[in-house]
């Protein structure tokens, strides 16, 4: 077995979307071949509901998939092929865009005015670009949930992972998502499939994935003298994590533990012609995808399905 060493640590950047949510962008919009199969992930919590009630009204979606995870609050959405719905707390929905679909999300706060959650996008094949929309809303109560016998909580969104699989099915790039928790003081070891690019985002806690690669520092020192591990040792709130190859992760968590989502997926390694919601293989396919969206046939009939 091989603990996957740290790549690099980044901090989630406050920035606007939408009609003007304030949210947080893990990342995106770069050099995604780090993250492949995952193009950009948003970190959306906020207690104050003048910084995201105004939304994402109507957009575009073409060529990729939309994962949105509710932690508090709710998610209202609508597109146009007439499908409607509210996201609760603690559900999850995995939007095939494929060929195309308009969309729109609306956030409301719970009775506290919180809303919090994460969107992740992911790439879809060449083969499948232009499949036909679906959708899976599933709701927190059909997310298996482990507790192994130190305290460690694992939900399962998507992918197999101790002996069950989450609910999420039909995925091209068959990628694991999990929403994590460890108790203070643990250390704990979690496989990863070792041919998927993985990363790690805390947003609760604290802890420290320890580099494989320089496994000597003030982190195993602690360790093997007994020592409690401070703020100073470890990563905290809205830290990314990207990890090199191997077959494990190992994080090691203070006195406060640690909540986070680990993602992993195969990468598709083709090329990726962005522009915003639209993602495309090359510049033709996404100049095509705007000329649609420009006369209204971005709105595909008959498309094949995954």
């Amino acid at each position: 077995m091989s603990i996957r060493a740290v790549k690099s640590e980044s901090h989630a950047q406050p920035t606007m979307e939408g009609a003007g949510v304030h949210l947080h962008r893990v990342f995106g919009f770069g050099d995604t071949s780090e993250t492949d199969p995952f193009l950009m992930m948003d970190d959306f919590r906020n207690d104050d509901p003048a910084k995201y009630a105004a939304g994402f009204p109507w957009h575009p979606h073409r060529g990729i998939e939309t994962i949105t995870y509710v932690l508090a609050g709710e998610v209202e959405h609508g597109d146009s092929l007439g499908n409607h719905g509210v996201l609760g707390a603690g559900s999850v929905q995995w939007m095939t865009a494929g060929s195309g679909i308009m969309h729109q999300e609306m956030p409301r706060g719970n009775a506290s005015g919180q809303m919090h959650g994460f969107q992740l996008w992911a790439n879809l094949p060449s083969a499948h670009k232009m499949t036909t929309p679906r959708y899976q809303d599933i709701s927190g109560g059909d997310i298996p949930e482990i507790t192994d016998d130190d305290g460690t909580k694992v939900k399962i969104i998507t992918g197999n992972f101790w002996g069950k699989r989450g609910p999420v099915d039909g995925i091209a790039a068959d990628p694991l998502y999990l929403d994590i928790s460890v108790p203070p003081n643990t250390t704990r070891r979690l496989p990863v499939d070792t041919r998927a690019n993985a990363f790690a985002y805390i947003f609760a806690g604290a802890g420290r994935f320890r580099d494989a690669s320089n496994p000597v520092g003030v982190l195993v020192e602690k360790e093997f003298a007994g020592e409690e591990l401070t703020a100073r040792d470890m990563s905290g709130n809205r830290t990314l994590v990207k990890f090199d190859s191997g077959d494990e992760i190992s994080v090691t968590t203070g006195p406060e533990g640690i909540r986070f989502l680990l993602v992993a997926g195969k990468p598709i390694k083709e090329p990726v012609a962005w522009h915003g919601p639209i993602v495309m293989n090359t510049k033709e396919e996404l100049r095509q995808a705007i000329h649609d969206l420009n006369n209204g046939t971005f709105i595909r009939e008959g498309a094949t399905g995954i």
